[in-house]
């Protein structure tokens, strides 16, 4: 029999996304990916060795790689090529930083920035009569920040590009920019001006390739997992980053190009659980999830995904039991939820009980303590929190161990209220498809 230290990692290394969700990133937004993975060990450590060198010898951390290296074939040795390739980057840094010292001096000039105004165009006539400042030397802004950001410097990049995009008129450069300074904002977990960079991408997207859909959808992929950065990093960009992946144009892409992000969108509802505040909201959101996975049931599956199948769609409390326990652990072993894990398993609980008690009139606490795996003790607090936390009604009869329900009846209204936000829902879906043919 498997040990459960066995069992996790075959669960961890099944429900790897890893492959998935590398040709969507960039290559320097992978790297913690993989550094993860080897932490975790879930991966034979010299073939993450191999995996980072690979991944990162075509950039300019000629350091980091050479070590990478030395680890990889036993030697304190690196070849001269790495020297050369460290002389000849400095060079070009060197070079750079003196080509672009009259713009940034110019920039620190607070005179000259004040003078600067919202139109790009009015702004380079202006600094072409008075500073003698040519496109191509702002041109050079954006080369130095690239190569600031190849050398692993993010925040010297994020600056330099920041600077570029203020002054530069071409629209191309500006998006690349832009994708750059997200970049660069997510590796050095500055998550509010992350989530800025998000807007700003987001809006790229749909202005400037607004009549090119194959484009829109890549370009709406590459968001979508660059996003999940700051999605299960920083708490104010929960809400904010659920509602743009439900609205329809993401949805969709998510749908259509890449469904494993379910299992993101099913945690991050999931442990969303801010029913206090906005019990509604929440609900819409579960019901939106369900929508989703019961549709793509048969192009993704995991044990998250299963887990809201199990207790919404199938109403199956054995197997969403079975679900949970195997989710637990592969969230452990997924960069972006381990750290959601136990919050998950609780919300999970929640959601068990609540549909538990929906659909039973009495209920016995050491079958629902059973299926939350709890003990006798834990699911008799566990009730009475529950019943104290969300306010149903039911009395505890402690005598015959059991809870009785009492579910007054939905109202017609209301009922009917709920179908047509339903219809309201798929016409959005259908409308923005529409509109793309």
């Amino acid at each position: 029999m498997a040990s459960p230290q066995d069992v996790a990692a075959e669960l961890a290394q099944k429900y790897d996304l890893t492959p998935k969700l590398i040709p969507n990133l960039d290559r320097h937004l992978v790297f913690p990916l993989l550094d993860f993975l080897d932490n975790h060990e879930s991966f034979d450590s010299a073939e993450m060795v191999q995996a980072k060198f690979d991944l990162l010898k075509s950039s300019n951390m000629t350091d980091f790689v050479g070590q990478l290296y030395m680890s990889i074939n036993n030697t304190d040795v690196v070849p001269e090529e790495f020297g050369k390739k460290k002389d000849a980057v400095l060079e070009n840094l060197r070079s750079l930083e003196a080509r672009s010292e009259k713009i940034l001096g110019l920039l620190d000039d607070a005179e000259v920035v004040s003078n600067l105004r919202s139109d790009k165009l009015q702004n380079m006539k202006y600094l072409e009569e008075n500073h003698q400042i040519t496109h191509e030397m702002i041109d050079v802004l954006f080369e130095f920040g690239q190569q600031q950001f190849s050398c692993g410097n993010y925040a010297a990049a994020s600056d330099l590009l920041y600077q570029f995009r203020i002054l530069s008129t071409d629209s191309e450069k500006t998006a690349q920019a832009t994708w750059g300074k997200l970049a660069c904002d997510i590796l050095r977990t500055e998550w509010e001006s992350a989530m800025e960079e998000v807007t700003k991408v987001k809006d790229l997207i749909e202005q400037k390739l607004y009549n090119n859909p194959v484009a829109q959808l890549q370009h709406r992929s590459w968001l979508i997992h660059w996003a999940l950065f700051p999605f299960f990093n920083y708490d104010a960009a929960r809400e904010t980053l659920i509602e743009l992946f439900f609205s329809p144009a993401f949805i969709n892409t998510i749908q259509t190009a890449c469904p494993w992000i379910l299992r993101y969108l099913a945690a991050a509802v999931i442990t969303n659980r801010n029913r206090n505040r906005n019990a509604g909201q929440y609900q819409k959101q579960l019901k939106d999830l369900v929508r989703v996975v019961k549709q793509e049931h048969y192009e993704y599956q995991d044990p998250i995904t299963e887990f809201v199948t199990a207790l919404r769609i199938d109403y199956d409390f054995e197997e969403a039991q079975r679900k949970l326990s195997e989710a637990e652990e592969v969230l452990k072993s997924d960069f972006f939820l381990v750290a959601t894990a136990a919050t998950f398993v609780d919300s999970a609980r929640h959601l068990i009980s609540e549909s538990y008690c929906q659909i039973h009139q009495r209920i016995d606490i050491k079958d629902l303590a059973k299926r939350l795996n709890l003990s006798q003790d834990e699911g008799e607090k566990w009730i009475v929190n529950l019943i104290r936390d969300t306010r149903v009604d039911a009395k505890i009869d402690y005598k015959e161990g059991t809870v009785v329900m009492n579910h007054p009846p939905q109202s017609v209204y209301q009922q009917v209220i709920e179908r047509t936000k339903g219809g309201f829902f798929r016409t959005q879906v259908i409308s923005a498809a529409v509109s793309k043919a």
